[in-house]
């Protein structure tokens, strides 16, 4: 997996660093666990904008009761339904799929 620095991320975002971390803060972005906010997934943005629905998704996760590496792996993991996995369906558009997935495993 690909990962960028706040500081890089802000390069394709259009935004400073600052703000990149705030995403991280605010939960609208997530870095991968364990990094702190050092390494967020190339994954998560697209097009120069952080990945349609992402922000959403992990809210959904979180209230489901999901840690942040539980979310993170879940995120990551193939999914023969999908097919792919979860991020991937995101990044192809197919939200709802993802979303109704995430409701469902709520713990």
């Amino acid at each position: 997996m690909d990962t960028l620095s706040p500081a890089e991320a802000a390069d394709i975002l259009g935004t400073s660093p600052n703000r990149v971390r705030q995403l991280l803060r605010d939960g609208r972005l997530m870095a991968v666990p364990g990094s702190g906010n050092a390494k967020i997934p190339t994954d998560f943005l697209q097009d120069g904008a952080v990945l349609k629905h992402l922000p959403g998704l992990l809210t959904v996760l979180r209230d489901g009761g999901f840690s942040q590496q539980q979310a993170f792996d879940w995120l990551f993991r193939e999914d023969d339904s999908l097919p792919g996995t979860p991020v991937q369906a995101l990044r192809d558009d197919r939200h709802t799929e993802v979303t109704r997935r995430a409701q469902a495993l709520a713990l």
